[in-house]
């Protein structure tokens, strides 16, 4: 079971909520945390809904760490709801995304090795939807 502490702002703070976190892939979630912040060096990182949260103007990618059975990165437009949502277009062909909603997936991966199976589409995932935002 993932164990959190308690919400809390900042980068060093997401480096002490995965220090402390049980989670069987956090192998995988540290390395796409990496990846993401890798991709703009404007990108930054705090804990928002009691998980590692990345924005630029304002949050666009928040990690769901329960239930713990695999790796899920929620994309969205941001911390609160907005009333001019539109439909995002993300090219997905190896199908790795599930949509809730027209301005929010779920990128699901089971593990680390599907992840690094996956980097390059992954990536192109999530700069895609950056450059929606």
């Amino acid at each position: 079971m993932a164990t959190l502490k308690p919400k809390a702002a900042g980068a060093g703070c997401v480096t002490e909520l995965l220090a402390t976190l049980d989670h069987p892939h956090k192998a995988g979630i540290e390395r796409l945390r990496a990846l993401i912040l890798g991709l703009d060096r404007r990108i930054t990182e705090a804990i928002k809904w009691n998980a590692p949260s990345f924005r630029l103007d304002d949050h666009f990618a928040t990690f769901r760490l329960y239930p713990p059975k695999n790796i899920q990165l929620i994309l969205h437009t941001g911390a609160t709801a907005k009333s001019n949502t539109r439909a995002f277009a993300i090219d997905d062909p190896e199908g790795l995304l599930a949509w809730p909603a027209s301005d929010r997936c779920v990128l699901t991966l089971a593990s680390a090795e599907e992840l690094a199976s996956h980097e390059a589409a992954v990536l192109g995932i999530v700069r895609q939807w950056i450059a929606q935002l």
